[in-house]
């Protein structure tokens, strides 16, 4: 069999635009959203290619995905969804980072230690029929064929609902391999690089002890807030950074933190070094008595701190510090 010219040629995936809750009505299809690496697959009888969200190639960190798909070559396809990793139940997301490496001896290892599995939620070509310009229930109905006759469970269908209750609910359980819901219009084409769904995700806080500051990088007041939680051990371990503080509040609070400037700020895990995007005086931090207590919002948590910067959402003076335990980022 000849390779099939694709009508689909390589594209970015369409994206989706934060939104503070579900969109609600006739015409939507809900589906939760992964944590992990989105990828677009071009299968062909004698390739398989693997590109990230930036078009970026990503068959040779994950071979084993390029393997299954192979398998299935003679069913000319192309593929969106979520390259993730799953330990103990839940999205490993570091381990998904880390096989993001140039050696490929330690790609051969981790692709038998963690293996990735293909979340599958949209076909924008099956066999020589483009569906690009498909609405999404014509791309489903393709994709669910394609995926009953691949028959790996590692290559599976993401699930979707049109019950906005039931979206409600993975939305409320978010937080263990899923971060969200995704919604989409059920009469709607794909669109290619454009924030043409809808994304929720499940608002998180946690109260963190103020564990030092950096200033900003252009002038000397507090550029961000280092937080810090305690774990069993009674040791203060570093999380992540707010920053979010208005230019007002950011001088006022400075000469009250440089007051509070004391050895060792964190006891367990501390703040890294410079990047290579730091100045002098951003790269260094100043440490603090554990005093101070705020409230953050955050989305994710990698390798117990939070992937992201957080929300400044306020001041706890009624809270303890040493009641900002380590467990609120398993919440």
């Amino acid at each position: 069999m000849s390779k099939p010219i694709f009508l689909v040629p390589a594209v970015s995936p369409m994206e989706a635009r934060s939104a503070a809750s579900l969109p609600d009505g006739e015409g939507w299809q809900y589906e939760p959203k992964w944590d992990g690496f989105r990828c677009l697959a071009y299968v062909a009888p004698d390739s398989v290619r693997l590109c990230s969200k930036g078009g970026k190639p990503l068959g040779r960190f994950f071979p084993e995905i390029v393997e299954l798909l192979a398998r299935h070559s003679s069913r000319p396809c192309v593929l969106d969804g979520e390259l993730i990793v799953v330990i103990d139940g839940r999205a490993a997301f570091d381990a998904l980072q880390a096989r993001l490496h140039p050696a490929e001896s330690r790609i051969a290892r981790l692709s038998h230690q963690t293996p990735a599995r293909y979340a599958l939620f949209d076909c924008l070509q099956s066999a020589d029929i483009a569906l690009i310009d498909k609405p999404l229930d014509a791309r489903r109905a393709a994709l669910a064929k394609l995926v009953e006759a691949f028959d790996e469970p590692d290559l599976f269908l993401s699930e979707a609902t049109f019950d906005v209750a039931q979206a409600e609910k993975w939305l409320a359980d978010s937080g263990g391999i899923t971060d969200g819901v995704i919604a989409k219009r059920r009469d709607d084409g794909y669109h290619p690089g454009e924030r043409a769904m809808v994304k929720v995700k499940r608002r998180r806080s946690a109260d963190c002890v103020v564990g030092g500051f950096r200033y900003a990088s252009d002038e000397p007041v507090v550029g961000s807030l280092l937080l810090g939680l305690y774990d069993d051990d009674g040791r203060l371990n570093h999380v992540g950074f707010t920053s979010g503080l208005g230019r007002t509040e950011r001088a006022e609070l400075t000469p009250r933190l440089e007051q509070m400037i004391e050895p060792p700020g964190f006891t367990g895990r501390a703040p890294g070094g410079p990047s290579r995007w730091s100045t002098d005086r951003s790269a260094a931090w100043q440490p603090l008595r554990p005093e101070l207590v705020v409230e953050v919002g955050f989305d994710q948590v990698t390798g117990e701190r939070f992937r992201h910067g957080t929300r400044f959402l306020r001041w706890r003076p009624d809270k303890a510090p040493d009641q900002c335990r380590m467990e609120q980022l398993g919440s």
